[in-house]
């Protein structure tokens, strides 16, 4: 336990049965009133943004998350199955977590789960992933309006890429922008 006044951006914290990320954290002095602290808070569950005020010196509860290296393996049903590499335990996440990460998942990518106890929070993917090109748009003879066209790769992710990029290619990938970086 902490005091609130102790709280600050980017620590964990524990409401209930709820986990949170702070975003924000001000002391708030009233000229006629006790000081309190406000707070923006993300619900790690839900994604979900709220405000929060707490007395101060109210105690919360920090939490602290353990960060475990997982690898994508396949699709069971409406989850994704995943092993656990340092635990070599599979754990299965559904598809509202993974959101539109999956257009980047294949069988092997290793990706950064933050747990709390058996519970994961958040997944985030590698910044940069090495991809085939399985399929891409002609380029129109004559017609120079662009210097991208558009690639279908392994995993279902569409990226812009240079027209000298064809099917079969491997290309690296900027999965946070969501572009092509170079081809390897």
């Amino acid at each position: 336990m902490i005091k609130s006044n102790l709280i600050v951006p980017g620590m964990i914290i524990s409401i209930g049965k709820n986990i949170f990320r702070v975003e924000s954290a001000v002391m708030v002095t009233v000229s006629r009133g006790v000081p309190f602290i406000k707070t923006k808070l993300k619900n790690l569950m839900s994604d979900e943004l709220v405000e929060k005020n707490f007395k101060q010196d109210q105690e919360v509860e920090e939490v602290k998350l353990i960060e475990r290296t997982i690898e994508y393996l396949y699709m069971e049903g409406k989850n994704h199955l995943f092993l656990d590499v340092e635990e070599l335990d599979n754990v299965q996440i559904d598809q509202g977590m993974i959101e539109e990460k999956v257009q980047f998942l294949k069988e092997g990518v290793q990706l950064k789960a933050m747990f709390y106890g058996d519970q994961i929070f958040s997944i985030e993917l590698p910044q940069f992933l090495e991809l085939m090109v399985i399929k891409s748009e002609e380029s129109q003879e004559g017609v120079m309006s662009s210097t991208n066209k558009v690639a279908l790769l392994e995993t279902g992710a569409r990226v812009e890429v240079p027209l000298f990029i064809e099917s079969g290619d491997i290309i690296k990938v900027d999965t946070q922008a969501k572009e092509y970086v170079q081809r390897v």
